[in-house]
């Protein structure tokens, strides 16, 4: 981490170990780092500029300084499907969009925020195993969930909060807003999935190309689709297009 303590004070949610710099290069490479050294579960670390963001498919991603919400969160306690984790986080961070700014995402299978057609936040998880404080004091499993979210700032096409949406305000509402979420929370996780019901386009790892109708999400994270022959897919990887 190459950024200063930044001095903005907020009572965060109980339960959080949070923590919000000023710059760094990537808040999930901080945090991964900082698991393999012991930080503890729960723990958050916020920038409010990152100079080496990137998103799915090592995809660039910055933003002008303290414009955006850049927060990873690390997770020792994980479940049998850690993709769970990608879903929560997505989830809070649509309920967080809604409290503070009024605004109601959708979800793009597998980790975007949409306004409309519009790109509001992206989600990305890593996992790493090892380290101290892990499961049983080593070696437990450890997944980060880092995201991205469009407050001030968007750039061309995409969607964002609004000029006068504090991100850490952001930031507050989607830790409370993930401790509020239900045991089970994929009938949520459908319900505000907006690829379900539309015609898609999924490109394949390797160049292929598969058209069809998203048509359920499995428990296990994969998207269901029905391709025009009726014959049904499901997916684990793949760049989602939502056709009109």
């Amino acid at each position: 981490m190459n950024g200063r303590p930044a001095t903005l004070p907020r009572n965060w949610p109980p339960g959080w170990h949070v923590e919000v710099v000023t710059e760094t290069g990537s808040t999930n490479a901080d945090l991964l780092a900082a698991a393999a050294a012991g930080a503890p579960d729960r723990s958050v670390l916020c920038a409010l500029h990152q100079t080496a963001g990137r998103g799915r498919l090592d995809r660039r991603w910055d933003a002008p300084p303290g414009a955006n919400l850049l927060v990873s969160l690390l997770f020792r306690d994980v479940p049998a499907a850690a993709h769970e984790l990608t879903w929560r986080v997505g989830l809070a961070a649509c309920a967080a969009a809604e409290q503070v700014a009024g605004v109601t995402p959708t979800l793009k299978w597998p980790n975007d925020l949409l306004v409309g057609d519009h790109k509001l936040a992206g989600v990305l998880a890593q996992a790493s195993f090892g380290g101290p404080g892990g499961a049983g004091g080593q070696g437990g499993p450890v997944v980060v969930v880092g995201i991205g979210m469009n407050v001030r700032w968007s750039p061309d096409g995409a969607a964002r909060l609004g000029a006068d949406v504090d991100p850490l305000d952001v930031l507050a509402a989607l830790l409370g807003a993930y401790d509020a979420l239900p045991a089970d929370v994929l009938p949520l996780y459908r319900q505000r999935l907006g690829t379900l019901g539309r015609a898609v386009r999924v490109e394949l790892p390797g160049g292929e190309v598969l058209n069809g109708r998203a048509v359920d999400a499995d428990p296990d994270g994969r998207l269901v689709v029905l391709d025009a022959c009726a014959v049904t897919h499901r997916l684990d990887v793949g760049d989602i297009v939502h056709l009109r």
